[in-house]
């Protein structure tokens, strides 16, 4: 049986309109980019940064042809505290201030637990946990000062479930999960929102060079669609979560996914 294509990418409703995002690991052609492109379809005036100049200079490019305005950008390595301090302080300057954050910064890999050395678990909790920690730290200052601001965390459904080969990519989505709802409990006297989403199997170019075909094949066999995701089908949650529609929900952790429970 052939699986069901994807539907239509929605236009744009407004839901951002008059709104400030940033974005992390915004280049390419991930989750980051195309929530960037939701975000303007939305409404709002963002600014993305990536640790990779000349793809974060091609997207920027391809989303000032979208807006006609220029793109603010800024190189940015989650791993290094000066260049996340940097990384607000610039979003700050650039867009008057920052009503959202999305921290889609992330690494994986695969090692079994019994092969994998200290260097391989170091790598992936240092991006993909401990860099989200470092931008909420740096952005919450900015945002509980405004008592305003909304961040969304981009987290995994192996944050939940078993995959083998996985396990430090899978605890460090789990700390994102819990992080999310702790920081969330703190922030939410200020009238910040702190919430994340947990995708299952998003299809991109990064992920077909880093995933064999065989394992591929086995994650989209699992989806209920028979396909996996498109990127723009996280972000449009993303920018849900984002919006004012979203305004009492803080602590969530939202699955975007098909999967068979």
């Amino acid at each position: 049986m052939t699986a069901p294509a994807p539907p239509p990418r929605p236009e744009g409703h407004g839901l951002l309109k008059g709104k400030t995002v940033l974005i992390t690991a915004a280049a390419g052609t991930g989750i980051g980019f195309s929530v960037a492109e939701r975000a303007v379809d939305e409404g709002a005036r963002v600014m993305i940064s990536d640790i990779h100049e000349g793809r974060l200079a091609a997207a920027a490019e391809k989303l000032a042809a979208k807006t006609g305005q220029a793109i603010p950008t800024q190189l940015c390595n989650v791993a290094k505290e000066d260049e996340v301090q940097g990384l607000v302080d610039a979003a700050v300057k650039n867009l008057g201030h920052v009503d959202v954050l999305v921290n889609n910064a992330g690494l994986g890999g695969t090692a079994d637990v019994v092969d994998m050395t200290d260097d391989q678990w170091y790598a992936v909790m240092e991006i993909s946990l401990t860099g989200t920690f470092r931008m909420m730290r740096a952005m919450l200052k900015h945002m509980l000062a405004r008592k305003s601001g909304v961040i969304v965390n981009n987290a995994s459904v192996l944050g939940w479930r078993a995959q083998k080969g996985q396990a430090h990519y899978a605890a460090s989505k789990a700390g994102v999960m819990a992080l999310t709802r702790c920081a969330a409990m703190e922030a939410a006297p200020s009238g910040v929102r702190i919430n994340a989403v947990a995708p299952s199997l998003a299809m991109h170019e990064f992920l077909n060079r880093v995933t064999s075909d065989e394992l591929l094949q086995e994650l989209t066999a699992r989806e209920a669609f028979g396909r996996a995701a498109e990127t723009w089908e996280i972000a449009n949650v993303i920018a849900f979560l984002a919006s004012d529609y979203s305004s009492y929900m803080t602590g969530e952790i939202v699955s975007v996914s098909s999967q068979r429970a």
